[in-house]
């Protein structure tokens, strides 16, 4: 889906340098994003959920993180996050300096308090970065 890959392809653009490090948090079984990035040449990217779909997914409890996971990441994305662990997902960047993406359902407000992040239209695509 176009959507999909506009997003995945936004993201290979954020960062030039490679190999270029990104985990999917909150992932679930929806692995159509990560799919597409785990292909690109120069990514090391990791799934991370709170109840692993499989073993391919690495468990961790965002809203009492594991720092060492996220020490090393330039991205971290998640894809329609719950409200409650959005804030969650903007404090772990207090164990890297990653960049943060959030893509909500379609009209859904962010719970992420203080922090503002910009919104962002990319072809197809729309999401919140910080």
């Amino acid at each position: 889906m176009k959507i999909w890959k506009d997003f995945g392809e936004y993201i290979l653009n954020l960062c030039e340098k490679r190999p270029i490090n990104i985990a999917e948090v909150g992932v679930g079984k929806f692995t159509m994003v990560y799919d597409f990035l785990n292909e690109q040449e120069g990514v090391n990217i990791v799934k991370i959920d709170i109840t692993p779909a499989d073993e391919t997914v690495i468990r961790d409890d965002i809203t009492n993180p594991n720092p060492e996971l996220y020490r090393d990441l330039d991205i971290i994305y998640s894809i329609r996050p719950p409200s409650e662990i959005q804030p969650h997902i903007l404090k772990l960047k207090e164990f890297n300096d990653a960049k943060i993406i959030i893509k909500p359902l379609f009209n859904e407000d962010l719970n992420t308090g203080s922090k503002k992040m910009k919104l962002k239209n990319y072809r197809k695509s729309s999401f919140y970065i910080l």
